[in-house]
């Protein structure tokens, strides 16, 4: 760990540091997010169960999978295309466990120590570093750039982009971007962490490559996935060039473009799988996005159909379970994933749970004038 030596003094100035340095971001981020309840989903409730667990259970699991391969190399393993060592898997790594940290102690549940928090930070630091690799530590800090994957794998998508004809093409292309971008954000249960962009990426005839991970379509460890048997495709990653758009990518993976309707300026197309030996990247058939459009509307519906059959403590379970399992990516690359329990869930069970699993969101944004999280003390 980098901390290694340092005095508690300033291993406390220094994780204050980074606890005001995600206040600020992620208070004004967080603002400007729209609303997170839903009708079929209690989403609000789920994340104030992960962010607990997280709070108790996360800062011991990251210094396990720190041990098995450091921080930053294992974020660098996330500079390819299909692997969630991403930038919103990290943000999140960071953030669910401050706010939990914000919702434990706010209630005077547990003493707020330096420890955890220091190690979930400082792990946060180093692997967002070796993901980024420009001395950045993330898109807000600069300009909204997110641009993991080098020439190689830049030049791979290029040579995969087919132009578009016309206007019909275009179309369809954007129903199958909008279906798909459904489907996972139900599967991901009403979070859009099941896709990542990354970019821009400028072209030298001054167009813009926006590149896009479709992660666990299929079967995974989600179990409610098992109505995916059919998705022909697990891994995607589409690579969409675009004329005449300013792109920026914040960090949740998300585009923001000028004009808002970017796939109207969609001028070439590539679709590529890492469902591969090696997880390198393979050009999908166009013949076969029809397909993939027909299976992934067609298990929306049965997907729609098993939750909505869940009781709403399997629904909070299912969604504590996406948030909470952030760090497994990270955890899979360091080969320790199997050795760790991610049962959620755990440790909140009895009355806390209760409390926290009636919780309804609001559309109320953050005061900025405030610490949207306070240092320690």
């Amino acid at each position: 760990m980098a901390f290694t030596g340092m005095s508690e003094h300033d291993l406390r100035v220094r994780t204050n540091e980074l606890i005001a340095y995600h206040s600020h971001i992620s208070g004004r981020m967080t603002a400007e997010r729209t609303s997170l309840e839903s009708a079929l989903i209690p989403v609000s409730a789920y994340i104030v169960v992960a962010a607990a667990e997280a709070w108790y259970r996360h800062p011991e699991m990251l210094a396990t999978i720190d041990a098995a391969l450091d921080a930053g190399t294992l974020g660098a393993a996330g500079r390819r295309p299909g692997s969630q060592i991403n930038a919103v898997y990290l943000w999140s790594t960071a953030n669910i466990y401050l706010v939990g940290r914000k919702l434990i102690t706010a209630f005077g549940l547990a003493a707020d120590d330096l420890r955890p928090t220091a190690t979930m930070l400082d792990f946060w630091e180093r692997a967002a570093l070796g993901y980024r690799a420009d001395g950045h530590r993330q898109a807000w800090d600069a300009d909204f750039t997110l641009r993991p994957y080098d020439t190689d794998t830049i030049d791979t998508l290029l040579a995969g982009v087919r132009p578009l004809k016309d206007d019909d093409e275009r179309a369809a292309i954007k129903r199958w971007n909008a279906t798909v971008m459904s489907y996972l954000f139900l599967l991901y249960f009403d979070t859009r962490v099941g896709t990542g962009d990354s970019g821009p990426y400028p072209l030298p005839d001054g167009r813009v490559l926006l590149v896009r991970d479709f992660y666990r379509l299929g079967v995974s460890d989600f179990w409610w996935s098992d109505v995916a048997d059919g998705v022909p495709y697990s891994y995607l990653t589409a690579a969409l060039v675009l004329d005449g758009v300013k792109l920026a990518v914040n960090d949740w993976g998300t585009s923001i473009t000028d004009p808002e309707d970017y796939l109207d300026h969609l001028v070439g197309f590539g679709l590529f799988t890492t469902d591969t030996p090696d997880r390198s990247l393979k050009p999908v058939d166009p013949v076969e996005t029809d397909d993939i459009l027909a299976e992934v509307r067609s298990t929306q519906k049965r997907l729609y159909r098993s939750i909505a059959a869940m009781s709403r403590d399997e629904k909070i379970a299912c969604g504590a379970y996406v948030y909470f399992t952030f760090p497994r990516p990270l955890a899979e690359a360091a080969g320790v994933a199997d050795e760790l329990d991610w049962t959620v869930p755990r440790d909140t069970l009895g009355p806390m749970y209760g409390m926290m699993s009636q919780v309804e969101g609001g559309n109320l944004p953050p005061d900025l004038s405030e610490d949207y999280y306070l240092p320690l003390a």
